[in-house]
């Protein structure tokens, strides 16, 4: 049923960062085979925001990895930690989200979970069906697993009370609630990004007084964002979203630093080990162009997401746009009619979905990243005036056309 312990080991340490602690996975390894009973691995996502993008997927191609090798694969939607907000890496308290807010984010996970995951062998949980069933008393008895000083040795914590900054009393519950997640479907490991390990650890403990044997922890690194710095995230614009339209897919993997290109292809794709030092072996080989190597990247990572076709298509646009210099054929057209509440062109790119906000539409003109008609755009207040047409580029990848009446 299972592959031997020195394969699982082999494939699980792929990527990983941490292991706590490879002499505990080994034995729990050993059970399985010996029991044929699958350990149960857990990852938990808060809902939100309301997309998946390919920062999120680097635990959860870690979790197919588990769950080919034969192990149940438990996925936990924070409905209620959601609400909370995990104030990891966080240097001030995340604003409180609406259920209804988290809920509609949810929504979103469970199909996008599965573009990569076998659903029928993986468990789904809210971890509302048990936080919402327990009393006063159950609450306070979890609450007592860890003390003040414990949670505030934290960096994140311990950094933002010696800055006096606010730490809500409602903070601290959050690697408690996530500790008790484990012990309501009896993690055998859990997976998180490196930055989530006090919150892992907090599990072991609260495993340990719930009676419970441990959960191994499994760390996986940050993703950088296109942008090559900070980790990748929507608030940042900085990410590639798994349901991205394939152009824009492509043309933002091409825009990552060539320095990822590796990091990319071992995080985020299915290539073996041979294949990952085979791509490694050619980046650094002088004779190759880090651009082609990049390209492959861009085109399996389309393919994964939408299909092989459509990553042809894709490079195509990609080739046509940026290396001949062209505008792209299928450019989103906008007539923008003479009685139009407003011209101005952040609130354009904002309604016709070009960008995400009226606050990254100014920041990327801040930036120069935005053209009209190939001339830089330097003022946020500019509107599209009298009867014209023009095209405007958005960063290296986006095209739209606005027609004026």
């Amino acid at each position: 049923m299972f592959p031997s312990i020195q394969k699982q080991l082999d494939i699980i340490k792929i990527g990983t960062e941490e292991l706590i602690s490879e002499e505990e996975l080994i034995k729990k390894l050993e059970r399985a085979i010996k029991t044929g009973q699958p350990l149960r691995v857990k990852q938990g996502f808060d809902p939100t925001a309301p997309d998946i993008h390919l920062g999120h997927t680097v635990g959860i191609r870690k979790l197919k990895q588990f769950q080919e090798l034969g192990h149940t694969i438990v996925l936990i939607i924070g409905d209620y930690t959601g609400m909370v907000g995990d104030p990891s890496g966080k240097s001030e308290t995340r604003p409180r989200l609406t259920y209804e807010t988290v809920m509609k984010n949810a929504q979103t996970y469970e199909k996008q979970f599965f573009k990569i995951l076998d659903r029928n062998k993986t468990e789904v949980h809210y971890n509302g069906e048990w936080f919402k069933k327990m009393q006063f008393d159950e609450i306070m008895s979890l609450a007592s697993k860890f003390t003040v000083s414990q949670i505030l040795e934290r960096d994140d914590f311990h950094k933002r009370f010696n800055d006096e900054k606010p730490i809500s009393l409602h903070e601290l519950f959050y690697p408690l609630m996530q500790g008790y997640d484990s012990v309501a479907i009896r993690a055998d490991i859990e997976l998180g990004a490196t930055e989530q390990k006090f919150n892992l650890l907090a599990a072991r403990q609260v495993q340990r007084d719930y009676g419970q044997e441990p959960q191994v922890v499994l760390t996986l690194p940050v993703l950088e964002g296109i942008d090559g710095a900070q980790r990748m995230s929507k608030s940042l614009g900085n990410y590639i979203g798994i349901d991205d339209e394939p152009t824009d897919m492509f043309g933002k993997v091409m825009s990552i630093p060539d320095n990822l290109i590796l990091k990319y292809f071992m995080l985020t794709t299915d290539l073996s080990l041979d294949e990952l030092r085979s791509v490694e072996a050619r980046l650094k080989d002088p004779k190759v162009n880090p651009m082609t190597v990049k390209k492959e990247l861009a085109k399996t990572l389309v393919a994964m997401y939408h299909s092989e076709q459509a990553a042809k298509e894709a490079q195509s646009n990609f080739e046509q746009v940026f290396s001949k210099k062209e505008i792209p054929d299928d450019i989103q057209t906008v007539v923008v009619e003479p009685a139009a509440e407003s011209r101005l062109l952040v609130k354009l790119l904002t309604d016709n979905g070009v960008v995400s906000s009226n606050g990254e539409a100014r920041r990327l003109i801040a930036q120069g990243a935005v053209r009209l008609n190939d001339e830089k755009v330097s003022d946020i207040n500019l509107e599209l005036s009298g009867s014209s047409e023009n095209i405007v580029k958005v960063g290296k990848r986006r095209f739209i056309k606005f027609i004026v009446k």
